[in-house]
């Protein structure tokens, strides 16, 4: 089960579980839209995957036992390990090739 970090790990912003514009690779790294739009340029700085919308965990209970008050979301703030500059650098070194070719 995902998740569902809060914030976004490039520029901290605060990415509820509903968050629209929340974006994941797949290794879970969450970033939100405009970072990845312009900054990372679809690249992970992480593992130079690609990004997909985060879905969102249904808030209502529509099956027993699965929503958001049986699986909450994760309050622990998750922060990359590399700068603005180095992000950018590195995604704009693989960003030319698509996500499935990486």
């Amino acid at each position: 089960m995902l998740e569902l970090r809060p914030n976004c790990e490039c520029c901290d912003r605060d990415l509820p579980p509903d968050a629209e514009d929340a974006r994941i690779c797949t290794y879970e790294c969450t970033f939100c839209a405009d970072c990845v739009e312009t900054v990372l340029l679809n690249v992970c700085p992480n593992c130079g995957g690609g990004f997909v919308p985060r879905p969102i965990r249904p808030a209502t209970e529509h099956r027993p036992g699965v929503s958001r008050n049986h699986q909450p979301p994760s309050t622990q703030r998750v922060h990359s390990r590399y700068t603005a500059d180095e992000m950018a650098e590195f995604a704009a070194a693989i960003a030319a090739t698509p996500p499935p070719d990486r």
